[in-house]
């Protein structure tokens, strides 16, 4: 049983709520997994990350702080506009609040 799920599908990580919790869990759990995902290989970083998916705001700032240390950027999927911000970014390819695919 967990209250966050998070899987990578190729450069999007696809996050969402699963078995109801307060945030104090679900922040945990979100750590724990992507921990789980680090020590595994599955996120082994890069020039950009994509996150796709819904968050509470503490849940969202641990997946951006555990994974803005691994990846240049951090694209956050914006449903309005139907793209990518970039909120995050280390990587002179990407500026801050550039619009993605």
């Amino acid at each position: 049983m967990t209250t966050y799920k998070i899987e990578l599908e190729g450069d999007v990580l696809k996050i969402g709520f699963g078995e109801p919790a307060q945030n104090d869990r679900i922040v945990r759990d979100a750590a724990a997994r992507l921990d789980e995902m680090t020590e595994a290989g599955e996120l082994k970083g890069g020039a950009l990350l994509k996150i796709n998916g819904p968050a509470s705001l503490p849940v969202a700032c641990v997946l951006t702080h555990k994974v803005g240390h691994l990846y240049g950027a951090i694209g956050v999927y914006d449903p309005k506009l139907g793209k990518y911000v970039i909120a995050i970014t280390h990587n002179p390819a990407y500026k801050l609040g550039d619009l993605i695919d």
